[in-house]
């Protein structure tokens, strides 16, 4: 019987040390990069070309301070390792991130920058994140941020982090800001419409309202509160309604994209699209979708479109929203709404800032940066 040999997790600061000398020789090279975590969101974005640069080994809870509410994790952790961890102290990401497969990581949830249905109530991902350590195009360690609630110090350079899909850098560290778990949750269902919903929660949000998720699908308005029983319960009972069973699988479906709306075959010619709009924005002409779910009391919604012709995009421009095509088939082109001139101005000296050879997850986010 041969013995297996025992696989020894490798020193982070060897880790580390080897994402550095791999961007240095890139950025000399000018070889694009393509960084890449566990895979669980590839398909948010452009397409990238580059040899690929993977953050999976780097891994591990830093410093965690329960009292102090905030932890520190290097980016190539699962984020399945550290919800675990908060959860033994009673505590959570704020922010509700998806992670779509077991695979996904921290440093990935953070450079896309994706929330959950508590965003509108708890905060989005950027909204938590205190300070980060990362390498930029050049192969320089840069520190931004700290492990503390206030940071005075200039730009938060830290939270541009947030959403920029690595094209600004490679995330080593991350401090974020945790909060705890609610003591108690209900979830009601009313009948409801678009006008009716919208109705709704701008009076609620008049109120003090333990209010912590929302979403509206055929007329069928699901809400969730979250807090102190007492208060949970008597806004529960304001509302009426039904209580839905297993109400905590339903938010979980919601997050994880596996909600039926997401599953439903779709249409040949069919593009999936997330909508960021004001809460009162107006009805999607029927035109433009075939089916949609409003979240985030109004202000996230995911539709089912045949219309190839961007107009639906041109609608979202109008009524002061844009609009992220999230089918595979896209990922060569407009993924999303393009910059004015001014954004695209500012948004370049950044790259070139932190990026000036341009070889960290090229034209992720758009063609040119």
């Amino acid at each position: 019987m041969t013995a297996q040999a025992t696989v020894q997790p490798r020193y982070p600061a060897a880790v580390q040390q080897e994402l550095i000398d791999s961007v240095r020789q890139a950025f000399e090279q000018r070889q694009p990069l393509k960084i890449v975590g566990g895979g669980s969101k590839a398909h948010y974005g452009r397409a990238v070309s580059g040899k690929a640069l993977t953050i999976n080994e780097y891994q591990g809870i830093i410093n965690y301070e329960p009292s102090e509410l905030v932890i520190t994790v290097r980016a190539g952790t699962p984020l399945y390792v550290v919800e675990a961890a908060l959860a033994e102290q009673g505590q959570m990401l704020g922010f509700e991130p998806p992670a779509f497969s077991r695979n996904a990581t921290i440093g990935g949830t953070i450079a896309c920058g994706l929330s959950g249905p508590r965003r509108p109530y708890a905060g989005a991902a950027r909204d938590f994140v205190l300070g980060v350590t990362m390498i930029n195009g050049r192969g320089e360690i840069l520190k931004f941020g700290g492990q503390v609630m206030k940071n005075v110090a200039g730009y938060d350079t830290s939270r541009l982090m947030c959403g920029a899909q690595g094209t600004l850098g490679v995330l080593l560290d991350i401090s974020l800001k945790v909060i705890p778990m609610p003591a108690y949750e209900e979830t009601r269902v009313i009948t409801a419409n678009q006008q009716q919903m919208q109705t709704l929660l701008a009076r609620l949000g008049c109120q003090p309202v333990p209010l912590s998720a929302t979403l509206l699908h055929n007329d069928q308005l699901y809400l969730r509160f979250s807090g102190a029983k007492a208060g949970v319960s008597a806004a529960a009972n304001r509302i009426g309604g039904d209580s839905p069973n297993s109400a905590t699988t339903f938010w979980q479906q919601l997050k994880e994209q596996q909600h039926p709306f997401f599953d439903r075959a779709r249409d040949e010619g069919e593009t999936v699209w997330r909508l960021s709009l004001p809460p009162s924005a107006a009805d999607i002409p029927d035109a433009l979708v075939s089916e949609q779910i409003i979240e985030w009391g109004g202000a996230q919604r995911w539709a089912y479109s045949r219309d190839n012709s961007m107009n639906l995009r041109t609608w979202c421009q109008e009524n002061d929203g844009h609009a992220t095509c999230l089918n595979h088939q896209e990922t060569s082109k407009q993924v999303f709404t393009p910059l004015t001139t001014d954004l695209l101005y500012l948004s370049q000296r950044i790259k070139n800032s932190f990026d000036p050879a341009h070889i960290l997850n090229p034209e992720r986010l758009y063609p040119g940066l």
